[in-house]
C-alpha cells in the first residue's frame, strides 16, 4: 500500500480537524446572533473544547489501546463528523456545546494515534519526515481552511461551514478506511488490563526527556499563544495595517508555515536539537522587532518569520515524544497533546489578562522571555533533542529476540538516537521501564539491553 497516500489522508484528517476547531473564532458573530447569547459565551466553545480535550486525552488513549489503529482512527474521525452535524442543526446553544463536547473527546485520541500512525507506515529514518507532511493539513487549515469557511460562513451562515466540515469528514473516514494498513494493536498493549494501561499511561511521565519535551512545549507554546492570540491588534499597532492588508499578512503568517513544514520535513530526522534551537531563537527575534513600533516592513518581516518557525517547531516535538518513549507512543502523544493545549489555553488566557488590563505592547516581551526559557529547556536536553540522530537499517528487531527469552533482570530499549516505532516487534519484557537508554556511541545495536533499577 502507498504509504505517501495513507499519509495524504491523514494529513486530509488534519485539515478538517483543525478548521472546526478554530473556526467558531471566525464566525463570533453570526453564531451569537443566531443562537441569541453574547459573542463571549461563543468564545467559550473554544475553552471548554481546549479543556475538555486536555483532561481526557491521557485516560481515552489509555483506555483505546487494543484497538487497531485503522479503526480508532476511524470511529474517531466518525464521531468528529457527526458531532459536526449535529453542531449544524443544534437548536439551541446548549446543545451547541454538547456537540462540540463530543467532538473535543475524540480530540485527543485522534491526536495522540495520528503521529505514531505515521511513523509506522514509512520506512526507517524517515517519521519526521512522515509526521511534518501529516502536519501540513494543520497550516493549510490556518492558510485555506479557516479564511474560507469564515467567508462562507458569512455569506452562507454559520450552519453551512459546519454541515461542510461535516462532510468532509466523513470523506476523511472513507479515505481512512481504504488507504491506511490495518495496524494491529502492540503485542504489549493486547497484553495489559486496562487499569495497567492506564497506570502505564501515567508512569510514562518517568521518562527524564519526556518530561523535558513536555516541558519545553508547555512553556514555548503559553509564550506565543500568548501573542499569537492578537496578532491583530499587535499588526495593527506596529505597522498600521488594516481591512485587506492585515487579512493578506495574516494568510501570510500561515504560508510561511506551509514553507518552514517542508523545510522541517527535510531536516527533521537528522539534527532535531540544533534545528529546534535555531528556530526558538527566529521566533525570540522576531516578537523582539515587535516591541518597538518600527513600520510596516520590519512588522511584515517579523511577522512571515514568526509564521514559519512557530509553525514548523511542533513537529520537531512531536517527533522527539515518539523518540524518547518509543515503548508507550501512543500514552506519550497524549501527553504531549496535554501539553500543547495547556500551551494554547494558558497563553491565550495569559494574553487576554494582558490585554484587558491595557498592556498591549508587552505581550512580545512575555512571548519572547517565555521562549528564551523554552530554548534553555531545549539546549540542557540533549537526550530529548540531541545534537544528531542515527538510524537503523530494517524494522525488525533480531532474531535472537525470537528464541531467546530476555534474561532476568533486563528490559528491552530502543537506542534514543532512532525514530522507528517498532517496539512491537520485539517480545515484551515483563518489567517496562519507561526512562530512555542513555545516549550512547551511535554505532551500537539498538536492541541494545538496559539493566533494570527492580
Amino acid at each position: 500500500m502507498n504509504h505517501r497516500v495513507a499519509l495524504t489522508a491523514l494529513g486530509a484528517s488534519t485539515f478538517v480537524y483543525v478548521t472546526a476547531e478554530a473556526i467558531p473564532v471566525g464566525l463570533l458573530p453570526e453564531i451569537a446572533g443566531d443562537m441569541s447569547v453574547s459573542e463571549a459565551d461563543v468564545g467559550l466553545l473554544v475553552t471548554i473544547y481546549a479543556a475538555v480535550a486536555a483532561l481526557t486525552s491521557i485516560p481515552l488513549t489509555a483506555v483505546t489501546m487494543q484497538v487497531p489503529r485503522r479503526r480508532l482512527i476511524a470511529i474517531g474521525m466518525s464521531i468528529f463528523a457527526l458531532s459536526q452535524l449535529a453542531s449544524a442543526i443544534a437548536p439551541t446553544f446548549a446543545l451547541l456545546v454538547v456537540a462540540r463536547l463530543v467532538c473535543a473527546l475524540a480530540h485527543g485520541i485522534f491526536w495522540a494515534t495520528v503521529a505514531p500512525i505515521a511513523f509506522r507506515l514509512v520506512p526507517p529514518g524517515q517519521g519526521g519526515r512522515a509526521t511534518a507532511w501529516v502536519f501540513l493539513g494543520n497550516s493549510l487549515a490556518i492558510v485555506v481552511g479557516v479564511p474560507l469557511g469564515t467567508a462562507l460562513g458569512q455569506l452562507f451562515g454559520w450552519r453551512i461551514v459546519l454541515t461542510v466540515l461535516a462532510v468532509g469528514g466523513a470523506l476523511c473516514v472513507a479515505g481512512i478506511l481504504t488507504q491506511l494498513p490495518a495496524l494491529p494493536a502492540l503485542r504489549s498493549d493486547l497484553a495489559t488490563s486496562a487499569w495497567q494501561r492506564q497506570r502505564n499511561a501515567i508512569l510514562v511521565l518517568r521518562s527524564g526527556p519526556l518530561v523535558a519535551v513536555a516541558a519545553a512545549t508547555i512553556v514555548l507554546m503559553t509564550g506565543l499563544f500568548c501573542a499569537y492570540t492578537f496578532l491583530a491588534p499587535l499588526v495593527r499597532r506596529n505597522a498600521g495595517l488594516e481591512g485587506p492588508a492585515l487579512s493578506a499578512l495574516l494568510l501570510g503568517f500561515g504560508a510561511a508555515g506551509l514553507v518552514g513544514n517542508w523545510f522541517i520535513g527535510r531536516w527533521v530526522d537528522r539534527r532535531p536539537g540544533p534545528l529546534l534551537s535555531i528556530l526558538i531563537v527566529v521566533m525570540i527575534a522576531a516578537l523582539a522587532l515587535l516591541v518597538p513600533t518600527l513600520g510596516p516592513v520590519p512588522t511584515i518581516v517579523a511577522v512571515l518569520a514568526w509564521g514559519a518557525a512557530m509553525t514548523a517547531s511542533p513537529v520537531i516535538m512531536q517527533a522527539a515524544v515518539l523518540r524518547v518513549a518509543p515503548q508507550s507512543a501512543d500514552a506519550a502523544s497524549a501527553v504531549y497533546v496535554v501539553a500543547f493545549q495547556v500551551g494554547i489555553g494558558g497563553g491565550s488566557f495569559l494574553g487576554e489578562r494582558i490585554v484587558r488590563a491595557g498592556y498591549l505592547e508587552v505581550l512580545p516581551i512575555v512571548g519572547l522571555g517565555l521562549a528564551a526559557a523554552a530554548f534553555v529547556i531545549v539546549v540542557a536536553s540533549r537526550r530529548a533533542f540531541p545534537s544528531r540522530l542515527a538510524t537503523v537499517p530494517a524494522l525488525e528487531a533480531p532474531k535472537s529476540d525470537t528464541v531467546v527469552a530476555s534474561p532476568a533482570g533486563f528490559s528491552w530499549f530502543q537506542n534514543p538516537n532512532h525514530l522507528v516505532v517498532s517496539s512491537h516487534y520485539a517480545t515484551p519484557a515483563e518489567y517496562h521501564d519507561f526512562r530512555p537508554v542513555e545516549y550512547k556511541d551511535v554505532t551500537e545495536p539498538w536492541w541494545y539491553p538496559q539493566q533494570s533499577p527492580r
